[in-house]
């Protein structure tokens, strides 16, 4: 968990890129995504959508189940172990400055 711990701190409270990736897995706690749809949902480009969920894959703190276009994001079960740090972190990291409004689901019957 130490380690973990380690990376939660580089990876939200040590980078510019770390307020995104609170959104991000919080995002991906309420329900798992795929890329398109975080993008969507997020209201960021897709581009940004894929290169952070890289990170949190090589990282270990997301899981893409399937390949592709398709593949849908989950927290990992680390990741999910380590929720309590991860709301810490995130209380003293603060939203981004200019952060869009977070887009509802649309459902297509």
């Amino acid at each position: 968990m130490a380690n973990l711990r380690r990376v939660l701190w580089h990876l939200l409270g040590g980078t510019r890129g770390g307020p995104l990736r609170i959104r991000i897995l919080r995002a991906l706690r309420d329900r798992p995504l795929n890329t398109n749809q975080l993008a969507v949902r997020l209201g960021i480009d897709y581009k940004t959508a894929q290169h952070h969920l890289r990170v949190l894959t090589e990282n270990r703190l997301v899981s893409p189940t399937g390949q592709g276009y398709g593949a849908v994001y989950l927290l990992t079960k680390d990741f999910e172990e380590s929720m309590a740090e991860f709301e810490r972190i995130s209380a003293k990291v603060g939203p981004p400055a200019a952060q869009p409004a977070e887009q509802p689901e649309v459902r297509h019957e």
